[in-house]
């Protein structure tokens, strides 16, 4: 897959109907037809969006994690709590279940954030929130993840 770009916003309606706006469904051509899986952020009150295909990777890594440890067992019990799978209707539009909407604090204005090979579903005003703060000095972090790419070849 290649990288999706892009921040949108539009609005959820009052039963939890989210369009997918043109831009990021052109892009998203060629998994439209497979579906999706909706789920829970692990690190912020936000939804992940992954096409099907992509999310078959992922499943393949958890699938090699031995149930057997206790860690493991609870990661994916956890990691996978309120998985949806989820497929654009006829109108353009993914559902987002009650809890999931719950669990993002989702009101009526949404920001879809592109994020390589996944799109961040946030109430508009966390996804604000959460790339305007103080405490991170972004350059330095920047330096940290990205400074040593390459190097290795």
């Amino acid at each position: 897959m290649n990288s999706l770009i892009g921040t949108y916003e539009c609005k959820v309606d009052t039963k939890g109907r989210l369009p997918i706006p043109a831009g990021l469904k052109k892009q998203l051509a060629d998994y439209l037809e497979d579906g999706f899986v909706l789920k829970r952020s692990v690190f912020q009150n936000c939804l992940e969006l992954h096409p099907m295909k992509e999310w078959e990777k992922v499943m393949s890594d958890l699938n090699k994690l031995n149930r057997f440890v206790k860690k493991n067992n609870d990661f994916i019990r956890i990691f996978t709590a309120g998985l949806k799978i989820v497929e654009v209707d006829a109108n353009g539009r993914v559902q987002i279940s009650k809890d999931l909407v719950k669990f993002a604090a989702i009101n009526k204005e949404v920001v879809l954030n592109s994020s390589v090979n996944m799109i961040e579903i946030w109430d508009k005003d966390k996804y604000e929130e959460s790339i305007n703060v103080d405490d991170i000095d972004f350059a330095s972090l920047a330096e940290d993840v990205m400074g040593n790419l390459g190097e290795d070849e």
